[in-house]
């Protein structure tokens, strides 16, 4: 049985076999990993390259600041 959700196509569990599957350890089949380590690394990178915020730099700058002042 399936039940649609946007494009995609999610399996839904009987609420009867559904404590059987929490039971078991969870795993999921190597196509899901993939799909799920696909979209992590792309909103990754798209993380990363953003600007650091103006006011992260400054707080960044003050810091360094305090770092250096305490070594002198």
């Amino acid at each position: 049985m399936t039940g649609e959700k946007g494009n995609k196509l999610a399996r839904v569990i009987p609420e009867g076999s559904l404590s059987d599957k929490l039971e078991s350890d969870p795993k999921l089949d190597s196509t899901s990993q993939k799909r799920i380590g696909d979209q992590l690394r792309a909103m990754y990178d798209e993380l990363v390259q953003q600007p650091v915020p103006d006011r992260f730099r400054n707080l960044l700058d003050l810091l360094e600041e305090k770092d250096q002042e305490r070594s002198t």
